[in-house]
């Protein structure tokens, strides 16, 4: 099964501004366990990279949030999850762009790594 996970990076990972509950730590397993990741924020594109960068490791995107459309048109997967923080935005744009949406509280409990091959 092929997943794909979108992180939004202000108020969802440790490293945003405000700072949020994903730990980069969590990131890196997801990484590990061989699910495409990659970040969908506001924040300037090169400045998502530079945060990666930062911490070695190294996603499969970095788009603006109303590039999701073009990462599901880009990767084919069995899941797209988008994490986010902001009802306005973030789940807005992932159910638009056929995400599945998670919370950054709700993504905590690592969902996708008990997926048994049934996405429904």
């Amino acid at each position: 099964m092929v997943i794909l996970i979108s992180f939004d990076i202000d108020g969802t990972l440790e490293v945003g501004d405000p700072p949020g509950v994903l730990s980069m730590d969590l990131v890196r397993r997801t990484k590990a366990a061989g699910i495409l990741i990659g970040s969908c924020s506001d924040r300037p594109i090169s400045g998502q990279r530079i945060i990666w960068e930062q911490h070695n490791i190294t996603v499969d995107f970095a788009v603006s949030k109303q590039q999701l459309p073009d990462v599901k048109a880009k990767f084919k997967a069995d899941v797209y999850y988008h994490i986010g923080d902001r009802e306005d935005l973030d789940r807005q744009y992932a159910l638009a762009a056929g995400f599945e949406f998670l919370w950054p509280d709700e993504a905590l409990a690592e969902p996708w790594l008990h997926l048994d091959g049934d996405s429904s």
